[in-house]
């Protein structure tokens, strides 16, 4: 590994980290690659992804079908609950849809660590537009499982739930 992005722990900083981390997520995951998802910004506990609704995306009312803002919502969740390169996965997740996706809409999804202690933590996404209209709200509760994303690199385990 390159020492130019470790502390003097050895450890990646955590910007770097989520970033790596992040890398080696998408080059596995073929569901959000296949449906054009790209990664425009990720931190620790937080990432944002967008994903353009292309025609075979659309339902019988010509607007984007739920489950793919349902899909980009939680690949966002996805890359922002592995940003600390711990195993973790949803335990659960619900979403409220707000305004529809269009034809060509450019959708972002921004996902927000909400808290994280122990194993589980809370993460809320919003989806928008390329006008900045919220087109739906995502909550997602987090699971850490065992293993890291990128074996061999970590920081430390956030604080025990009091």
């Amino acid at each position: 590994m390159d020492n130019s992005t470790t502390d003097p722990t050895g450890l990646l900083d955590k910007q770097a980290l989520a970033e790596a981390t992040a890398q080696s997520m998408f080059v596995r995951d073929a569901a959000t690659r296949s449906l054009g998802m790209a990664i425009v910004a990720m931190g620790p506990g937080t990432s944002q992804l967008t994903m353009r609704v292309r025609p075979d995306m659309l339902n019988g009312h010509q607007t984007c079908h739920g489950g793919f803002i349902f899909a980009l919502a939680d690949s966002a969740f996805a890359f922002a609950c592995n940003s600390h390169n711990r195993n973790t996965v949803a335990s659960g997740c619900s979403i409220d849809y707000l305004a529809p996706g269009r034809a060509n809409d450019l959708l972002t999804a921004h996902a927000m660590e909400q808290s994280r202690s122990g194993r589980t933590g809370v993460y809320d996404v919003t989806v928008t537009n390329q006008e900045g209209t919220r087109i739906a709200l995502f909550r997602g509760k987090s699971y850490q499982i065992s293993g890291e994303v990128i074996a061999g690199v970590a920081i430390p385990a956030p604080p025990a739930a009091a």
